[in-house]
């Protein structure tokens, strides 16, 4: 079988000869021929040409064209932060002052969704017969907190017409770039949406049900396979998540994979997942790799699985560790005798913890993987920054990226369970689900001053 047969055959709840593999590289895809993220989040043709090194290195049986959360926000009006070695990241909100609902739908002949198109044209045409192309949408929900900003989430108690408002628009935006994604040759249309995991199924129920159900009907009615991919811990969303009628189903390292799939399997969904994308692929080495493979493929079953980073992969992912990666999944006996008790060493914490019982003001800790490339984990980082200069007092604030090898020790240390998370006077506060500006002020407040 090739891989795009794989990806569909596994889609469509079929048997395929292998389990299939996704490397989701985004601008990692630029760090393997020496460009920038920011060369290949505005070049086409260093994008075309880093996205057919990864083919030809990591032999994926399905590829994103991009992976960048922010090209219908850009549009939209948000201003972007670039950075050389991230996708850019959103740092204005044009709908945070205002309870307007905009009309405007982007058009594929405007800002970067052009190069994204004109890429995936170019590699349908010399890989498309043998490789599945996903084309990346942001989710209805993340693209409504790029516009609002943090007052999303208190809009959602307070002002709950004006969130399904608001989401309806989204909704028709992201039907809109799915319809000129499927047209320029996407295969399957994923819809990312960090910010899921950062609410309840209650929430889940009362708000994004109705559009992310109609979003995966307007993608099958288009003709294409839909994947709904959620980072941060979205285990009490998944079985919420299967009943919007999607393909498949991504998640990160902060879900248990076998045991979601317990839940995508009676909903006869596909989920992949979920490679550590810090600890292991870009701290890791190979051997680490191959036994991140293995114990997830032995950890379940391989019908409706699909094996890939938990999600977009670290700029300075080593070649040798991905590659590492897919020799398990496509050869697997072969990665499992070279691993052969093999145990793995932890990262060793050689820092201090603050003394948390004698602070002279309260602590508050953003536990993320990366503020500036993990959207949940940019607006757990902006709700804080906003309590803390709503508090009245001082009040220190720090975040600990998983992205440096210290803070990932740090992290076991303090038992970090989920990320992202807010510790306030080293107690956790806030697990995987970004509070409203008044619930961490009185967070805050309970500690004193």
């Amino acid at each position: 079988m090739t891989g795009k047969q794989r990806i569909l055959g596994i889609l469509n709840g079929e048997q395929t000869d292998k389990i299939p593999w996704v490397p989701f590289s985004g601008v990692h895809a630029g760090a393997l021929l020496g460009y920038t993220a920011l060369e290949v989040s505005t070049d086409c043709d260093k994008l075309v040409e880093s996205q057919l090194e990864v083919n030809r290195l990591y032999h994926p049986d399905g590829q994103p064209v991009m992976f960048d959360l922010q090209i219908e926000a850009e549009l939209l009006g948000c201003d972007l932060a670039w950075s050389e070695d991230g996708p850019p990241s959103v740092s204005s909100h044009p709908l945070a002052d205002t309870d307007e609902i905009p009309t405007k739908l982007p058009l594929p002949t405007e800002g970067r969704l052009v190069l994204e198109l004109q890429a995936t044209r170019r590699l349908k045409e010399i890989i498309g017969n043998s490789t599945a192309l996903y084309g990346i949408c942001c989710g209805p929900f993340t693209l409504a907190s790029h516009l609002r900003g943090t007052e999303l989430f208190m809009d959602m108690i307070l002002e709950e017409e004006y969130v399904r408002s608001l989401l309806t628009y989204t909704l028709e935006v992201a039907k809109k770039v799915s319809e000129y994604l499927v047209e320029a040759g996407i295969d399957v249309v994923a819809v990312v949406d960090p910010l899921i995991s950062q609410i309840s199924p209650d929430h889940f129920s009362q708000f994004m049900h109705t559009p992310f159900s109609a979003l995966f009907e307007h993608i099958r009615g288009l003709g294409a396979k839909s994947s709904f991919f959620v980072c941060g811990n979205a285990s009490k969303n998944i079985e919420p998540m299967c009943k919007t009628g999607c393909d498949g189903i991504s998640v990160d390292e902060n879900v248990n994979l076998a045991e979601s799939k317990k839940i995508t399997d009676t909903y006869d969904i596909v989920i992949g997942g979920n490679l550590p994308l810090t600890s292991v692929m870009l701290f890791g080495n190979q051997q680490d790799n191959m036994k991140a493979v293995i114990d997830l493929i032995d950890s379940t079953s391989a019908q409706r699985l699909i094996i890939s980073p938990g999600c977009d992969m670290p700029y300075a992912v080593p070649v040798e560790n991905t590659i590492a990666a897919e020799h398990a999944v496509h050869t697997t006996e072969s990665a499992r005798k070279m691993i052969a008790n093999y145990e793995r060493t932890d990262i060793e914490f050689t820092g201090t913890l603050p003394d948390y019982e004698h602070l002279e003001r309260p602590l508050v800790e953003v536990f993320t993987l990366d503020s500036a490339t993990c959207a949940a984990c940019t607006y757990m980082l902006a709700a804080a920054k906003d309590a803390v200069a709503a508090i009245g007092y001082p009040v220190d604030l720090i975040e600990y990226k998983y992205t440096v090898p210290e803070n990932i020790a740090r992290c076991r240390v303090m038992k970090v369970k989920q990320l992202p998370s807010i510790y306030i006077q080293g107690a956790l506060a806030f697990s995987s689900i970004i509070p409203s500006r008044t619930e961490l002020v009185d967070a805050i407040r309970r500690v004193g001053k």
